[in-house]
């Protein structure tokens, strides 16, 4: 018997020794065991430390265990290892208890032995077994980890190590995670109740699911309370009182789709990843343009593929979905707020509605009536192939003629509205023209001397409408162009009470034939009047008449010099605004008014820390001086002239009633396709465009389809919020620097100053129309 039973310790010890030395398998190094792997949440911070979101492929943040709530620790010795202080990592009574009630006595609800150090040991090193035997080999090779975890870590680093790890539902992985998922709130306030349902759910978290599962949960977590009560770490009264309690979740599901500046996060996601541009990925005609721009980024941007360009301690690359790192960004969390509710305001409340009443009824709606059958059909059928239907069913093999017959074919989904998502009966094709109704619009705001981009909106729902108009979309830009064609008149010595006569200008084109733009109305038609006049109107003569001055490619240079980098075609059209360019670049250019002539690039991230919170990289806008500080006060007065006299005037009306010093240009396209408004404070310069997913939807009439009506109206209810937030300092008092001994005389003859709101409306409904 002796021999039994010596034979049966020596062959435990000898498994035991060969587990220790990984003759039977992995075993983790020291230096693994120092330093264990845990894939943890890169996370976004605003710059007034707000979390903007995370990108992860596990939803997990570390903390420090004085950061986790007194109640999660109780709750957790008291219910998973109630002798966790007084063992080495295994728990010899534990597993007593296990071996008489489980192996002799067949009681399966015994519970198991493994300590809280076993459990994390097992979280750490080892993926699911595969069969009960290796299930089996994993258990020793828990204990031998454990006893080593505990030589390396103090008792407090174990359950921090371990509330760290912990996986639950609904993507969220660690204490922080759970806390903030099923509670809203973080994990150092969690009260008694909330910490024992957390740690409740440890056992098996898709059976006590507490959104699923509220009655069993809510049972599990009172079994936990009970366990506290043993260990004496809440009393009595408290346990009679706390499991009558309800659950009481405020459960928000962490995704990619939700929470604030969604296309912040995809822009950053996709510029951190970016490759190396490669010619031959570059192929096609018309990716040409985007390989320059692209060459360009990656050689003159530090954040444009960033997890390529830097690598870790051993050699391998950055990865923003496992290694924790925390990304430190310009965005003003109050005033990105303040932008996305704007956009949406706007949009839901007046602008679409205004659309799907012009549209009601008419044939190929929501494109303009003027479209041709064969453009319409075209359009339709590259949405179609575009589509993520058509490109499954296409590599599965189905025949072309099956899949558009399945795309006519009514399926359940759900579609946006500004009312919140609708469960609703529609065919993919209903649904392709249903999402092409909805108007778009971007918004980007930056600080015109540091440039910080503080808020950042590229369209109205970013589950739904992923393309990003603000930095990736590029539209003609319309009358917004023309305070460029302005500053080669300011530079080359001219001032804004300058007269130009109100005519029209003629070009004789280099392939034959000429060209003469014209205005929608004839106000002061043949009279000499100012350039403030001129640009205030949005008067096609009078920027005419400056191009004449000089020459397209002159124009184009000046554009280029503030900061434009897409293609700028020098042709006489191009003062009135036929260029293509993006919202993110326009406001870049504009911020050189405010900025005493000074150009600087957008700056989204100021410096990434690794998981450690060492600062691996750190950012800084790059700047270049395009005009001089005069003849930028120059500028900034024609815009001024704008908004007081011109067709910016309704910011000025009761509506909005904003005062203090603001510039700004509206801009409108050929057929209303596109909205602009570009607004200049001394502290802040926003930019907004509004238009349809395609060049043919957009509203049938001025009145409605000008910038003035579908992007100044977000300009003005964003920078009411902004300026009500005492928090934000940005004020109504802020004032445009005049530069030191500046005397040029700013009064001009002909300023025109509207007498009543009717006539300031008059203006606004048909002044800025652009007829190239």
């Amino acid at each position: 018997m002796y021999l039994v039973f010596a034979g049966i310790v020596a062959l435990t010890a000898l498994l035991f020794f060969l587990v220790s030395v990984g003759a039977l398998g992995f075993m983790p190094t020291f230096e693994e065991l120092e330093n264990p792997k845990s894939f943890l949440a890169t996370e976004i911070i605003s710059t007034d430390n707000a979390l903007l979101g995370s990108f992860y492929k596990e939803n997990r943040t570390g903390v420090d265990y004085n950061q986790i709530s007194p109640n999660v620790i109780n709750a957790l010795v008291a219910t998973e290892d109630v002798r966790f202080h007084n063992h080495s990592g295994i728990d010899a009574r534990g597993l007593g208890r296990v071996a008489v009630k489980t192996v002799f006595l067949r009681d399966k609800s015994a519970g198991g032995g493994s300590t809280i150090t076993q459990q994390l040991a097992k979280l750490l090193f080892h993926e699911p077994a595969k069969s009960k035997f290796q299930r089996y080999m994993q258990k020793f090779k828990e204990w031998v980890i454990a006893v080593k975890l505990e030589r390396s870590y103090t008792k407090e680093e174990i359950l921090t190590m371990y509330l760290n790890k912990v996986p639950f539902i609904y993507d969220a992985y660690g204490i922080r995670s759970a806390a903030s998922t099923f509670f809203n709130t973080t994990q150092d306030s969690l009260k008694i109740e909330q910490a024992a349902t957390i740690v409740g759910m440890l056992q098996n978290p898709a059976f006590y699911n507490p959104v699923r599962r509220p009655d069993t949960t809510m049972h599990r977590r009172n079994v936990v309370l009970g366990q506290m009560l043993k260990m004496q770490v809440i009393t009595r009264q408290e346990f009679d009182s706390l499991k009558q309690l309800p659950l009481t979740l405020d459960f928000s599901r962490r995704d990619h789709n939700q929470g604030l500046a969604g296309y912040v996060r995809q822009y950053l996601s996709v510029v951190l990843n970016a490759p190396m541009p490669d010619r031959k990925n570059y192929q096609a005609s018309w990716l040409q343009q985007k390989f320059i721009e692209d060459s360009t980024e990656w050689a003159d941007n530090p954040l444009y593929g960033w997890v390529r360009k830097n690598l870790k301690a051993d050699g391998t690359p950055y990865n923003i979905y496992r290694d924790g790192l925390r990304i430190y960004t310009t965005i003003d969390s109050r005033m990105q707020q303040y932008a996305e509710a704007a956009v949406v305001e706007h949009l839901g409340k007046e602008l679409q509605p205004q659309f799907n009443a012009e549209k009601k009824g008419k044939n190929r709606a929501p494109f303009t009536n003027r479209i041709k059958k064969e453009e319409y059909e075209s359009i339709i059928n590259r949405a179609i192939q575009q589509s993520d239907r058509y490109r499954a069913m296409m590599h599965s093999g189905t025949p072309v003629d099956s899949i558009m017959m399945t795309f006519k074919e009514p399926v359940n989904m759900r579609v946006f509205s500004y009312s919140g998502d609708i469960d609703t009966l529609m065919s993919p094709l209903d649904s392709i023209l249903y999402y092409k109704s909805f108007l778009r619009a971007s918004l980007f705001s930056m600080d015109p001397q540091s440039g910080h981009v503080k808020a950042y909106v590229g369209g109205p729902n970013f589950r739904h409408f992923k393309y990003d108009m603000a930095t990736q979309g590029k539209r003609q830009v319309g009358s917004t162009i023309k305070p460029f064609v302005y500053t080669l008149a300011m530079q080359n010595g001219m001032a804004p009470c300058d007269m130009a006569p109100n005519i029209p200008q003629t070009f004789y084109l280099p392939e034959g034939g000429t060209w003469t733009p014209r205005n929608t109305g004839d106000a002061r038609s043949g009279e000499m009047v100012s350039l403030k006049w001129g640009l205030a109107q949005s008067n096609n003569n009078i920027t005419a008449w400056i191009m004449k001055q000089y020459n397209p490619e002159t124009v184009a240079g000046m554009i280029r010099s503030l900061g434009i980098k897409s293609p700028i075609d020098p042709i006489p059209a191009l003062c009135l605004g036929t260029a293509d360019f993006g919202l993110s670049e326009m406001v870049a250019a504009y911020c050189a008014y405010a900025n005493k002539g000074v150009q600087v690039e957008p700056l989204i991230v100021t410096r990434i820390e690794d998981r450690y919170g060492k600062v691996i990289s750190t950012f800084s806008p790059r700047r270049k001086e395009t005009i001089s500080e005069e003849k930028a006060y120059l500028m900034l007065n024609l815009l001024e002239g704008v908004i007081n006299t011109g067709t910016g005037m309704r910011l000025r009306g009761s509506k909005y009633n904003l005062r203090g010093q603001i510039g700004g240009k509206t801009g409108t396209t050929q057929n209303h396709s596109d909205g602009w408004f570009m607004g200049v404070t001394p502290n802040l310069v926003s930019g907004i465009w509004v238009g349809g997913e395609d060049r043919d939807i957009h509203f049938d009439n001025m009145r409605l389809g000008q910038g003035a009506n579908m992007a100044l109206p977000i300009w003005a209810l964003y920078m009411t919020e902004v300026y009500n937030d005492k928090t934000i300092p940005i004020t109504l008092d802020d004032k445009f620097e005049a530069p030191a001994h500046f005397n040029i005389s700013l009064n001009c003859p002909d300023e025109y100053v509207p007498h009543s709101e009717d006539e300031m409306l008059l203006e606004f409904y048909y002044a800025d129309e652009e007829l190239y």
